[in-house]
């Protein structure tokens, strides 16, 4: 009685009688969206792995892989803490350096024995180590320290001389089992280490110092390279993130690769203008560069100031991490449009607080920025005086794809189907294929609609899937080629609410009689 899966016997040519029990998957695959959440964040930081990827959830995680926010310019800890102020909470972190960056060390003093940071940067200066009586009879612990971090203790190390030392560098290095794993903070060397041990105490301060290799940081380092190893930008391909940002890379000779690199992975690249730019300036460069696409958000260089809790200094900093902060809290099919941003003291445009400027954007300027693609950060919004992004707009100068809702909309989309397809590649080309690819798509379009994600105004079914024979001929299937043609309806964003009202004592007011009621009500 053999139990086997579908496909994988010829049923029409079984000899042996039997029972055959063949296992039949799900004939239609469900498919489930991909996050649209995820930020991808490159830039300096003071410590951290250099050009790979980090998971990060906030901002405890980001201070313990990259260590703290750094007031300075493109660094990355300033974009994750804007944005987690927004309610983003999952990010891709990407670390650049300028190819200076060093690890910090500490060579124990007449001993040999040497201590070097897990990672290039400053941070790795504040590392201490300390040897002292282990737990058991003529034993050692080590413990090594970074301050916010839980110290790691390495117990019971046993030895003399050479063999001591061996074994000291073998504890850091690979661990004591599963309780005690290798350092996250240091590695070791023996060397030719061979005294007797004794106790010491040593902060990493007094060796050679870490350098975080940032002096050089610049918008080329931070789009970096696209061969393996991938470095800056190019790090982020196959991260699953829906928005990123190079941190302050306001150089506009880079924009349009960053604009190809969005195109190519469905990210919504947000660029930036520089600090303290004319609008007259941003509309002339982004002509003279040729950026006119729909896969990025350039944002006006009208900083804003910021309240750094970290280095508790008011800062004027990039805008990027605001408006990915706040596109990675709404659901796709939104607009940044009269959304409230957070934490957002003032602008460049607005003045420094205290300073009694304030300053805020004519309805002249907003129609020049927003007709050339470019948006900005203002107070007041049509919603109230509060700070937001005010046009919600790509870009890209075609009306019908320059707004957030159409980017991201377009990219989640396309990344579920890729992401969930696939499985019909390989499979017998027949009408129950073309029922199953079909099925598969419009349930995921109905799951869309059902949560409010798609729709119209009159009530229609806003998308629709052919796949049959009337566009996939046998000519074409002939050839393995099966084709699959959506229609998706995206809802609009309200953006010029016109209310009409007309009054004077010479108005006739009309009325209406509700169905059901005794009297006139007005409508």
């Amino acid at each position: 009685m053999p139990i086997v899966q579908q496909g994988s016997i010829n049923t029409t040519a079984l000899v042996v009688p039997d029972l055959y029990v063949q296992i039949v998957p799900p004939q239609n695959l469900v498919l489930n969206g991909v996050p649209t959440d995820i930020v991808g964040i490159v830039g300096s930081a003071s410590w951290g792995p250099v050009g790979q990827p980090v998971i990060v959830g906030g901002m405890a995680d980001y201070a313990v892989a990259f260590g703290p926010v750094m007031a300075r310019t493109y660094d990355m800890g300033t974009q994750v803490a804007t944005a987690v102020q927004q309610g983003a909470q999952n990010f891709r972190c990407v670390r650049v350096t300028d190819g200076t960056d060093s690890a910090a060390s500490l060579a124990l003093p007449s001993i040999g024995f040497t201590f070097t940071a897990a990672y290039t940067g400053s941070l790795g200066n504040q590392i201490s180590v300390a040897l002292s009586s282990g737990s058991k009879a003529n034993t050692w612990r080590l413990t090594v320290a970074l301050p916010g971090l839980v110290p790691e203790v390495y117990d019971n190390i046993a030895g003399s001389g050479a063999a001591f030392w061996q074994a000291l560098a073998s504890a850091v290095n690979a661990g004591q089992g599963p309780q005690r794993g290798p350092s996250a903070l240091v590695t070791a060397d023996a060397g030719v280490a061979n005294v007797a041990p004794a106790a010491f105490s040593y902060a990493f301060s007094s060796g050679t110092p870490g350098n975080d290799g940032a002096a050089g940081v610049n918008a080329g380092v931070l789009v970096g390279s696209d061969v393996i190893p991938r470095k800056g930008m190019y790090a982020l391909r196959g991260q699953g993130c829906s928005i990123a940002l190079l941190a302050d890379a306001d150089d506009a000779t880079q924009w349009t690769t960053q604009a190809a690199f969005g195109l190519s992975e469905g990210i919504y690249m947000i660029l930036t203008g520089p600090a303290g730019d004319t609008i007259a300036n941003a509309v002339s460069t982004k002509q003279s560069v040729g950026l006119d696409t729909y896969a990025c958000k350039l944002m006006f260089g009208d900083w804003i100031w910021w309240n750094d809790p970290v280095n508790a200094v008011l800062r004027v900093v990039s805008p990027q991490g605001f408006v990915a902060g706040r596109l990675a809290n709404l659901s796709p099919e939104q607009s940044s449009l009269n959304k409230p941003l957070y934490a957002v003291v003032g602008s460049q445009k607005s003045g420094a607080p205290g300073s009694g400027q304030n300053s805020s954007y004519a309805t002249a300027d907003l129609a020049a920025l927003l007709q050339a693609g470019i948006d900005v950060i203002a107070n007041p919004q049509p919603g109230g005086a509060f700070w937001g992004v005010r046009g919600g707009h790509n870009a890209s100068s075609n009306a019908a794809t320059n707004g957030d809702n159409y980017t991201r909309l377009t990219n989640y989309i396309a990344a579920t189907l890729a992401s969930g397809m696939g499985q019909y590649v390989g499979q017998v080309i027949n009408a129950t294929l073309f029922q199953r690819i079909r099925a598969t798509q419009l349930s995921f379009l109905q799951n869309m609609l059902s949560q409010g994600m798609l729709g119209s105004t009159d009530g229609s079914l806003p998308y629709s899937v052919i796949c049959d024979t009337s566009n996939n001929p046998t000519s074409r299937t002939s050839l393995g080629y099966v084709q699959s043609d959506a229609q998706v309806q995206y809802q609009a964003i309200n953006e010029k609410f016109i209310v009409n009202i007309e009054g004077g004592q010479t108005v006739q007011v009309a009325t209406q009689v509700l169905p059901g009621t005794p009297g006139a009500l007005a409508a």
